[in-house]
């Protein structure tokens, strides 16, 4: 469970929440997504004093599976358990959850694995001080009778006072259950060991390889075997010596030493901790208060618990208006009007140094004084003025004059309505409302006039506008006015470093080509203003769910696809495609592509709208 997001230090740190994720968990509110693995996805939420936590909410496939499930109980139960320096405690979980989830202390630093990538190797003094801080976690972990299986870098947070192991044990939660023969990998090949790449027993000796690949990556920014294949990195680590070009001399001995195939020959948490004050210039490791290289360092300033400021996108708040409930007593609707508003996130902050919308901590509801303190009797006015002539509804709108705050705004608007409701204008606002559905009607009917007969209302809410209609309507993202047919491509064998191009009949891969739509390379990538968007389980592999998603992304890697995946990619040229993967090479094939079918509607976007 990481506090950074998967894109790495260069993406954004606090994503906002996506359609699909949940609101809360338990009790716990959630104000930002870190992240995404194999597992499932991490969230940032706070306790009910205010302390910051990660919460990981596993996948519904793997929920949906009683084998895991077990297992999942169990690792849980041993990891609440651990208590180290260098770990994350879990402190709260629930492993029968509709979706189980497990919650640890939210760690503010980059991983690993966004470190190096972003600002390179690490100092030797510096991995020597990982090194230790990651074996003393082990001791604590092996101790609890846990072994971690999936320690990597991407699984090493990098605080201020040291490293921390995280999700340790998870992953031996989704060994052996019905879906690893599905495609799902369990651990990360480049920093697996060789008894665990060839499905032998897995100890704590494992780990102790693991380190020994952390500790090359972290000195050199390279992984020891490589890059590449999965089947080609395991055949590696089961059957070759490391690469350790770059890998300094002090570093040799210890990591040589991790890195012995035979799982009785490598050190011992207590050898490693020694390896590490031998290679120290020091006579006692010592960990001073900068213990990171300042680039580093400072990256960490952007994860603290206080999320990014809210994305431009953050959706409004909701539209319905309040129910309003006929009462004799004008004076009684006035704690209902602010009560509902007073915890929406979309509310705009009361000062600059406030938590952005939708992200922070639970924050009570402004003391009503504040908002009625104004005006002593705020409900009269407006009902003094409105109730005689309901149809001059729309007065209200001009009242923010000069820096009326939008808590104040919002209130009058409430206010009016509810005035104008009292004064017998119910009817006449449910009349504007058949109005406005019988106009949404009318441009629905519009844009089917291209002859498009396959789109329902789901479709049609979203689509763009004619050009043949009113210029003055708004436009927006919309599947086409008329849906092409559709044309497919089977079992296309798609080589590293090689494109497609859905102009092309047939679509077949081509070397350095231009102008490319899709690419593929430990993951697959559009070009020239082209999007993707993984499909969720049980989402339908359709024209209409292709043009209407709008989760998109330029790159997904092959961590994250498996055998039945299937992606959506909308090219700039306006041609839609459904991707759906067959399947990777097999561990005898030497080749580095994947294997994936191709449904391809040309024509299904306008150009304007795909870029």
């Amino acid at each position: 469970m990481s506090g950074a997001p998967r894109g790495g230090s260069g993406g954004t740190v606090f994503q906002p929440l996506e359609e699909g994720d949940p609101r809360s968990v338990a009790g716990y509110r959630l104000s930002a997504r870190l992240g995404a693995g194999g597992m499932g996805a991490v969230y940032l939420s706070y306790t009910p004093g205010g302390r910051p936590v990660a919460i990981k909410v596993i996948r519904p496939d793997f929920a949906e599976d009683a084998e895991f499930r077990r297992r999942f109980a169990q690792e849980v139960r041993a990891a609440q358990r651990v208590q180290g320096l260098y770990t994350a405690p879990v402190i709260d979980a629930d492993t029968d959850a509709r979706r189980p989830w497990l919650a640890t202390a939210y760690v503010p630093g980059p991983s690993l694995a966004d470190a190096v990538r972003s600002h390179g190797p690490l100092p030797v003094d510096t991995v020597l001080l990982l090194v230790a801080g990651i074996a003393e976690a082990l001791q604590v972990i092996h101790g609890a009778g846990i072994v971690h299986r999936d320690l990597k870098p991407a699984n090493v947070l990098l605080a201020a006072d040291g490293p921390r192991v995280i999700d340790f044990g998870i992953a031996r939660a989704a060994d052996a259950t019905s879906l690893t023969g599905s495609g799902v990998t369990i651990g990360t090949p480049s920093f697996m060991a060789p008894e665990q790449a060839a499905g032998r027993e897995v100890t704590a000796a494992t780990d102790i390889f693991a380190l020994g690949q952390v500790a090359a990556y972290a000195a050199t920014g390279s992984p020891a075997f490589g890059e590449g294949t999965s089947h080609g990195v395991l055949y590696r680590i089961v059957h070759e010596e490391p690469d350790l070009t770059g890998l300094p001399d002090r570093l040799r001995e210890l990591v040589t030493r991790c890195l012995d195939k035979d799982p009785a020959a490598r050190p011992s948490v207590t050898d490693l901790l020694a390896l590490c004050q031998g290679a120290s210039d020091q006579t006692a490791l010592r960990r001073p208060d900068e213990w990171l290289p300042g680039a580093v360092a400072a990256d960490i300033t952007t994860r603290t618990a206080a999320p990014a400021p809210a994305a431009a996108t953050t959706p409004p708040p909701p539209a319905t208006p309040p129910t309003v409930v006929p009462s004799s007593a004008p004076a009684a609707p006035a704690a209902p009007v602010a009560a509902p508003h007073a915890p929406h996130p979309p509310t705009a902050p009361a000062t600059p140094s406030a938590p952005p919308q939708g992200f922070g901590p639970p924050v009570p509801p402004p003391p009503q004084q504040h908002v009625h303190a104004p005006t002593p009797a705020p409900m009269a006015a407006p009902m003094a003025v409105h109730a005689p002539t309901p149809p001059p509804v729309p007065a209200p709108a001009p009242a923010p004059a000069r820096k009326s705050s939008s808590r104040t705004v919002l209130f009058a608007v409430v206010a009016a309505v509810l005035a104008f409701a009292v004064a017998g204008g119910v009817t006449a606002f449910f009349l504007l409302q058949d109005d406005d559905a019988t106009k949404r009607t009318q441009a629905r009917d519009t844009s089917a006039q291209g002859g498009d007969t396959g789109t329902g209302d789901g479709a049609a809410a979203g689509n763009e506008t004619p050009k043949a209609a009113d210029s003055a309507k708004p436009s927006g993202p919309a599947t086409p006015p008329k849906a092409p047919e559709p044309v497919t491509y089977k079992a296309i064998d798609l080589p590293s470093g090689y494109e497609v191009s859905l102009a092309d009949d047939p679509v077949k891969p081509k070397d350095n080509s231009t102008g490319y739509d899709l690419s593929y390379s430990l993951g697959l990538s559009s070009n020239d203003g082209g999007r993707l968007v993984l499909l969720r389980n049980g989402q339908d592999p359709s024209l209409e769910t292709c043009t209407t998603e709008t989760r998109f992304a330029t790159y997904i890697s092959q961590d994250m696809l498996t055998k039945g995946s299937r992606l959506c990619l909308q090219s700039g040229a306006g041609d839609v495609a459904l991707i759906t993967i067959q399947g990777f090479p097999p561990e005898s094939d030497p080749s580095d592509y994947i294997t994936l079918d191709l449904t391809v509607w040309r024509g299904a976007l306008d150009v304007e709208q795909a870029s």
